[in-house]
């Protein structure tokens, strides 16, 4: 049955597998850039562990433990962007990986390079598109609440395009097939803890 069915869609669905493309892939390298945190970012970080902290000793629950999966995340997003936080957005607290970000694409952009930006939060793509935005480079944005069609228009007008750009893409949404080939750089603002995902 798999077989009979696979080859009735066949001639519908166009997909390439890894091991089909390997061969035409250049080597992967990967650079791992180390960011402390700025002073501030660091105070912040620390006060969310420390409530953290004291949060799981008073609660000592099965039912907390989803509290405390809510305090992992936000100790992510501070080590991320300070704003993500609600309760921190606004404070002009410098978030140090963002600094980084930005030289980092600005040196890429001169030297000609696409590159391909991931983020698990699209609240860390607004504010990415809010700085490119105002230093004009080119760009395509995706994540969840971009339709099929244009998916694919932004993806061929990033691919076709002779000009450097960057792609700011949310990790669940560019999971699903999307071949970017034209980008020699992608950078992962905030690392999966699931590789596979990754």
């Amino acid at each position: 049955n798999k077989q009979f069915l696979r080859a009735k869609i066949k001639p519908f669905v166009l997909r390439r597998e890894k091991r089909e493309v390997l061969d035409s892939l250049p080597e992967k390298t990967e650079i791992m850039l180390e960011c402390p945190l700025s002073d501030k970012q660091m105070q912040l970080y620390l006060t969310v562990l420390e409530a953290t902290k004291k949060g799981i000793q008073v609660n000592k629950h099965k039912r907390d433990r989803l509290n405390m999966l809510t305090a992992l995340l936000k100790l992510r997003q501070v080590c991320t962007h300070p704003d993500l936080i609600q309760e921190f957005n606004g404070l002009g607290i410098e978030s140090a990986k963002f600094e980084m970000l930005k030289e980092k694409c600005e040196q890429l952009i001169d030297e000609g390079h696409k590159v391909v930006i991931f983020s698990q939060f699209t609240s860390m793509l607004d504010i990415i598109q809010n700085w490119v935005t105002s230093q004009k480079i080119q760009y395509e944005r995706i994540d969840g609440a971009v339709s099929g069609k244009e998916r694919m228009n932004r993806v061929d007008r990033f691919q076709t395009s002779d000009d450097p750009m960057l792609f700011l893409i949310s990790l669940k949404a560019g999971g699903v097939g999307i071949n970017l080939t034209a980008a020699d750089y992608v950078i992962h603002i905030d690392p999966w803890w699931n590789p596979a995902v990754e």
